[in-house]
């Protein structure tokens, strides 16, 4: 049977930037049964999408009520156990914080009270992905085809594509190295600020043990493993392939050229 929630710890954000395998990643503790069906419930252009989903009532000017998005959200990403999972990029932390605090005016103080009042008991996972040329490059390419992920696990966008053929922008790559350098170092300074120590996961080890790295998880949450029989299984499959590779040596040849 599933365990119960250990250590008092409710929920937990899955905080990352693009293209570091978080797709991957949530599909793998989803697949544990244990820590909830986290999903990126709180990007705002696909909320309007997941409230849809969810029978949430829209206005005319297709806006919903917060607090029963909120409501639905928690009841979407748990599992049995009462866990609940989400993944935040950065931009999106500010909007949910921003959507909290007018959600519950009463409320004042830092980020991580609000977090609180709407999540219970919350603890951070931080995904982040040493080779930024990679994770440039592969952040490029998804932006030029609009195809995220593939396979999946239930999300509500980002694996239809838009048919744009992928094309080597050297520019654009060194757009998103300092996107990527500026966002971990706002993550890092975030969770400073707050006194947070987040469970760090480093792509690298996703990608080579991708088991051992969800039951480090599972650990950081106080989890026990999944039931005998239920196996830690991947729903998304890789995309990198020899393109990416040859995007990669293109562009250290042309910053080398410069």
């Amino acid at each position: 049977m599933l365990t119960g929630r250990a250590d008092g710890v409710d929920s937990y954000f899955v905080c990352a930037t693009p293209r570091t395998g978080s797709s991957l990643l949530l599909g793998l503790l989803a697949s544990t049964g244990l820590a909830g069906n986290p999903q990126a419930y709180f990007r705002s252009p696909d909320e309007p999408l997941w409230a849809d989903r969810w029978g949430i009532p829209r206005t005319a000017e297709g806006r919903f009520d917060y607090v029963a998005y909120v409501q639905a959200a928690l009841a979407a990403g748990r599992t049995d156990n009462g866990v609940f999972g989400a993944k935040l990029m950065w931009g999106t932390l500010d909007e949910l914080v921003d959507k909290l605090a007018a959600t519950y005016p009463g409320l004042h103080g830092s980020p991580v009270t609000l977090l609180g009042r709407a999540f219970g008991r919350t603890r951070f996972v931080f995904l982040r992905r040493e080779d930024v040329l990679a994770q440039a490059v592969s952040w490029l390419r998804a932006e030029q085809t609009g195809t995220w992920f593939k396979g999946g696990n239930g999300e509500i966008s980002g694996n239809t594509g838009t048919g744009a053929p992928p094309h080597f922008d050297a520019d654009g790559i060194t757009h998103y190295l300092t996107v990527i350098r500026q966002h971990n170092a706002a993550w890092e300074a975030w969770f400073a600020s707050w006194g947070i120590r987040p469970h760090v996961v480093r792509y690298e080890d996703l990608d080579r043990d991708m088991v051992a790295t969800t039951r480090g998880i599972l650990g950081f949450l106080g989890l026990d493993r999944p039931e005998a029989g239920r196996p830690i299984t991947a729903q998304h499959h890789r995309q990198a392939d020899d393109l990416n590779r040859q995007w990669i040596k293109r562009y250290r040849a042309a910053v080398a050229e410069r």
